[in-house]
């Protein structure tokens, strides 16, 4: 079944099918009623691949994302399909799992795909790669990581000062132990946050006396789980009493839920009179955890729609300036860290 057939049952050219089908908004809408009313008589399903082989590029976008079991991305990714359908494009997901070969494979995949564009939240360095791909015409935008270099375009949210949030709102309520789980380390946000925390302890220690100067320990783990995250927790807590931390900032919330299963299930240390915990990203489970989690609230469906927008205008304008859009963190407040009155 073609779009000839699809022309001729409706009794109008095959540039008027085209038109309904791609830019309805210019035939009259008892046209597009006549038309569509044909398609699902005869069947017609279009074939995007023969189309994308006469057009020279799809009408997808593909998006990489950083860890397709943590829910942020999803909202993330949530967020870029919904400005995606508003410019008539689909989204094409690619969850590379922290793992840089995945992520090249997937970048590999939507190359031969010829995607009109690339969101993606990396690994390592992708600069060189990108490049490549934006020689070949297709742009690329950094979601969830700020471009080191100018030559793109990122959305992101201020990690280091979300780390300082954290760590300043555990000072604040009293807290003088402080452990950061989160890793790997050279995961840039994680080593922002971890930064963040480190630079908010150096300012309130060189303001403290000898005997109240703050200590920050820094647990690493080998990615942002609740599996990692309960078993860093049980480590800490396995040490004497006086070796504990007394507040833990977990480097997201998938982490910190780890700790908090630990904690509970220990079920001699209470949160948050034994040990504060506060959590980052703010995902919808850290309210209903038992112990609702304290975090750094990211906007995520909004960095997702944001980077779609600016995606397609380099799309569009393949000549535009590269754009950095950065969000300032929020401080969430819950009962892991304040019990509730």
């Amino acid at each position: 079944m073609s779009i000839r057939d699809v022309a001729t049952s409706a009794g109008v050219s095959v540039g008027t099918v085209s038109n309904v089908l791609n830019r309805p908004d210019k035939v009259s809408p008892a046209t597009v009623e006549r038309v569509h009313a044909a398609i699902d008589e005869l069947g017609f399903v279009r074939n995007d691949a023969a189309r994308q082989l006469r057009a020279g590029a799809s009408r997808a976008i593909g998006l990489v994302i950083l860890d397709g079991g943590n829910p942020f991305f999803s909202d993330v990714a949530r967020g870029a399909e919904t400005a995606a359908e508003k410019a008539g494009r689909v989204v094409l997901l690619g969850n590379s799992d922290q793992q840089v070969e995945r992520e090249a494979h997937y970048l590999d995949l939507f190359e031969e795909n010829r995607v009109l564009g690339i969101l993606i939240s990396p690994v390592g360095d992708v600069t060189a790669r990108l490049a490549r791909l934006r020689r070949r015409g297709t742009p690329a935008v950094l979601v969830d990581r700020q471009a080191e270099l100018t030559d793109f375009s990122s959305v992101s949210v201020d990690d280091v000062r979300g780390g300082q949030l954290a760590a300043e709102h555990l000072l604040s309520i009293g807290r003088r132990r402080l452990t950061f789980v989160g890793g790997p380390l050279d995961l840039q946000q994680v080593a922002d946050r971890l930064q963040g925390a480190q630079e908010a302890v150096r300012a309130a220690n060189a303001e403290a006396t000898v005997s109240e100067q703050v200590v920050l320990e820094v647990v690493e783990v080998p990615a942002l789980t609740v599996e990692h995250g309960r078993a860093a927790a049980a480590g800490l807590m396995s040490r004497p009493a006086d070796e504990r931390p007394d507040a833990v900032f977990a480097a997201n919330d998938l982490v910190a839920m780890g700790v908090l299963q630990s904690l509970v299930m220990l079920g001699d240390l209470r949160v948050p009179d034994d040990v504060a915990l506060i959590g980052y990203d703010d995902i919808d489970f850290a309210r209903a955890a038992v112990v609702p989690l304290s975090s750094i609230r990211q906007p995520s469906a909004l960095i997702g729609r944001t980077a779609m927008d600016i995606l397609q205008d380099e799309i569009d304008d393949p000549a535009r300036e590269p754009r950095r859009v950065v969000f300032a963190p929020e401080l969430v407040v819950r009962a892991s860290t304040v019990p509730e009155a």
